[in-house]
């Protein structure tokens, strides 16, 4: 049996927690391994990845891989670059969207063997066959605190899906508002889930801010409709990720911490309202 161990640039939530699981260079203790696997998610990270690379190298062969590289990604394997309770049922996305790396990388939509897991990381598990999501609500309805943080179409949210989330009461679920296209349907989604008593609290939505073209105030307008729609926004600033580059200013930076802190963008939205009350 292969004997590997796994690298990580950077320590996340998601990052297994096993003994062959290592984040940063090696560990000041012998260890036996026939392999080493880096595995980079974010481009930022890939320097740090090739020095680890020349770290690593001391101890067995280095393999690295993972989205920051390219990877289409295949069957998923629990637990080996995510921590355990996280899962993927497909790979890619149909949709195309320009701003997105996803079809780029991972092609259009794959699903993939349903493997146990109660977070579920897909990119557009929506566009999904009805056969493939009946199976994996089948496997969700065996788990506890059940979680949608890959993304959920608002467009694909119909009736059969939401009694299926009433029935599993997820603790999140991500949304998305990437241009104008997305607000209709957006709302709507807001409707069907708050017709079944989902909260904010359950209900986020990624806004892409920042992107070519965009400004301070349409950003700024964006992450309100999100909120009027009935989800907490979490701002995602746009990056050149051909390039590794963004081209962003202190105030895109601040916009986007502000409305990617649930605290702060709470604050915002609680002064906002006591002054259109008090008619400031």
């Amino acid at each position: 049996m292969t004997v590997i161990a796994r690298v990580f640039p950077r320590r996340t939530e998601a990052t297994p927690k096993d003994s062959m699981a290592f984040v940063g260079g090696p560990p000041c203790y012998p260890i036996d391994v026939d392999e080493v696997h880096i595995s980079v998610t974010f481009t930022w990270d890939l320097p740090v990845a090739m020095q680890l690379k020349d770290e690593w190298e001391r101890v067995a062969p280095v393999m690295m891989g993972g989205p920051a590289l390219g990877d289409p990604g295949g069957e998923f394997e629990p637990g080996m670059y995510l921590a355990e309770g996280y899962t993927i049922t497909s790979r890619g996305c149909p949709n195309g969207c320009s701003h997105c790396v996803v079809p780029v990388r991972e092609g259009s939509l794959r699903e993939v063997k349903i493997k146990s897991g109660y977070n579920v990381l897909d990119n557009n598990i929506l566009a999904c066959s009805r056969g493939h999501l009946k199976a994996v609500f089948e496997m969700l309805s065996r788990q506890r605190n059940v979680a949608f943080t890959g993304g959920l179409e608002s467009r694909l949210l119909d009736d059969w899906v939401v009694a299926q989330l009433w029935t599993l009461r997820p603790s999140s679920m991500f949304f998305a508002y990437d241009d104008a296209a997305d607000l209709s349907p957006l709302i709507e989604a807001g409707v069907r889930l708050r017709y079944a008593d989902f909260t904010r609290h359950h209900c986020r939505c990624y806004v892409l801010i920042g992107q070519p073209g965009d400004t301070l105030p349409a950003a700024n307008r964006r992450l309100r409709e999100a909120w009027r729609a009935g989800f907490l926004p979490m701002a995602m600033l746009w990056k050149n990720y051909t390039e590794n580059e963004t081209i962003h200013n202190q105030d895109w930076k601040r916009l986007q911490r502000e409305w990617a802190r649930p605290a702060i963008t709470k604050a915002i939205i609680r002064d906002e309202f006591t002054a259109s009350i008090e008619g400031r």
